[in-house]
């Protein structure tokens, strides 16, 4: 059950990073509202999953999951191309959650 608060978490984040995006700079008022809301279900969800996760594992799962996710969503909605380095980058980031998780003690089993 935690992984799936943690996951909301992701989720909830993503959201609120599209909205950012879809925001400009907080000048359209529907989506700067859909920023506010999901940063704060993101965070509460976050808050929740820390109660079983240590603070770096959650935080690594989360930010790294959500960098992984807001990037696809850049490419598909917003347009914004990846070169080969920032692909390398991104398969190093869920590299490192998957050794996390599969590999260390610290994570939840």
């Amino acid at each position: 059950m935690p992984y799936v608060i943690l996951m909301f978490a992701v989720l909830a984040e993503t959201i609120g990073t599209t909205a950012l995006q879809a925001s400009q700079q907080f000048t359209k008022p529907l989506p700067s509202v859909i920023v506010v809301i999901a940063y704060g279900i993101a965070f509460y969800l976050l808050a929740i999953a820390l109660k079983t996760f240590p603070v770096g594992v959650a935080y690594a799962m989360w930010s790294g999951f959500g960098i992984f996710f807001i990037s696809i969503i850049g490419f598909a909605v917003f347009g914004q191309k990846l070169d080969l380095a920032a692909i390398i980058g991104l398969a190093m980031i869920i590299g490192g959650i998957l050794v996390i998780n599969l590999l260390s003690n610290t994570a939840t089993h």
